[in-house]
C-alpha cells in the first residue's frame, strides 16, 4: 500500500475522532451543533448515494443489487433495535456503571461492514469522514455518562474509530470480498439510505420549518452532487 492509501484509510478514523474532540471541548455541540451535523450528514450521505453510488451499482445491469440494497436496509434495521437509534441521533444519557455493551457492539458493527467497500467507492469514503463525526459525538457524550473507567471508555472509543478502517483492510486482503465488491456496496448502499432518510425524516422538530437546518440540508447536497 501506497502512503497515499494508508491516508485515505486513516479517514474515517480522524472522522470519528473529530466527533469525539468535538463532544469533549464544545458545549455547543451537545444541544443545536449535533443537530445540526446531523442534518447535514444525513443529506450528505443521501447526496452521495442518489448522485453516486446509486448510478454506479446498477450500470452493473444486475437486478440482484436491489436484493442487498434491501438487505442493506433491513440489516441496519436490526442494528437499531440494539443501538437504540444512536445512528441517526437517538441517545439517553444516564448515569451507569455497566459499559453499554450491546450500543458499542452495534454501533461498531455497523462501522465495520460500511467500511469494506471503501477502497473501490471514493465518493461513499467521502460520506463515512463525513458521517462518523455525528457518531462520534453521540458515542462519546453516551461514555461520559457512564461511570467506568476513563480507561476503558478511551479503549472503546479508539476501538470503534478504528473499525471502519479495519473493515477496508478486509476487504484489500480478502479475494472473497473483492469478487463480490458490488453486491457488499449495494448492500452498505441500503444501510446508509436507511440511515440518511430517518436522519432527514427526524431532522424537524413537530415538523416545523426551520431555515437553519434547511440551509444546512441544501448546502450538504449541494456538495454532493458537486464531488
Amino acid at each position: 500500500m501506497s502512503l497515499y492509501d494508508y491516508w485515505l484509510l486513516s479517514l474515517p478514523f480522524i472522522g470519528a475522532m473529530a466527533g469525539v474532540m468535538l463532544a469533549r471541548l464544545s458545549p455547543f455541540i451537545k444541544t443545536l451543533g449535533l443537530k445540526l451535523i446531523l442534518s447535514f450528514s444525513g443529506a450528505f450521505l443521501l447526496g452521495i448515494t442518489v448522485f453516486e453510488l446509486f448510478p454506479k451499482i446498477f450500470s452493473e445491469g444486475d437486478k440482484q443489487l436491489s436484493v442487498y440494497v434491501m438487505g442493506g436496509i433491513l440489516f441496519q434495521i436490526v442494528l437499531e433495535y440494539f443501538s437504540k437509534g444512536a445512528e441517526h441521533g437517538h441517545y439517553h444519557p444516564s448515569a451507569s456503571n455497566i459499559f453499554p455493551l450491546t450500543l458499542w457492539i452495534s454501533l461498531s458493527l455497523h462501522a465495520l461492514v460500511e467500511g469494506i467497500p471503501l477502497s473501490y467507492q471514493m465518493e461513499l469514503t467521502y460520506g463515512i469522514i463525513i458521517h462518523k463525526i455525528p457518531i462520534g459525538v453521540i458515542l462519546y457524550l453516551m461514555m461520559e455518562n457512564t461511570k467506568i473507567s476513563v480507561k476503558i471508555k478511551w479503549s472503546a472509543l479508539l476501538l470503534f474509530s478504528l473499525m471502519t478502517p479495519i473493515g477496508n483492510l478486509l476487504m484489500t486482503h480478502t479475494p472473497s470480498l473483492i469478487k463480490n465488491q458490488f453486491e457488499i456496496t449495494a448492500w452498505v448502499v441500503g444501510m446508509i439510505l436507511h440511515i440518511s432518510t430517518t436522519i432527514l425524516f427526524e431532522s424537524s422538530e413537530n415538523h416545523s420549518f426551520n431555515l437553519r437546518k434547511l440551509s444546512v440540508i441544501l448546502l450538504a447536497i449541494l456538495l454532493a452532487y458537486l464531488i
